[in-house]
């Protein structure tokens, strides 16, 4: 919300309407807004291909099947 709009005519005007039975505890109403610092620091991945993912699983396969071998052994 706005941080210079009322609180009370925002819940009123955007809330209410979607959920008419909502309320507002006034001991827990604080002006402010959050600043999260993790968001900036979050590294966005592509997407692996299909092949990338399938010879992720074919490597991943060979060493598990190697590692029973070894425990069978």
């Amino acid at each position: 919300m706005p941080l210079k709009e009322d609180i009370q005519a925002y819940f009123e005007r955007e809330v209410l309407p979607h959920a008419p039975d909502a309320w507002i505890d006034h001991d827990k109403t604080r002006k402010g807004y959050e600043i999260s610092v993790h968001p900036p620091l979050l590294q966005v991945r592509a997407s692996a291909t299909l092949a990338e993912i399938d010879a992720d699983l074919r490597r991943l396969s060979t060493e598990i099947q190697e590692m029973l071998r070894e425990i069978a052994a």
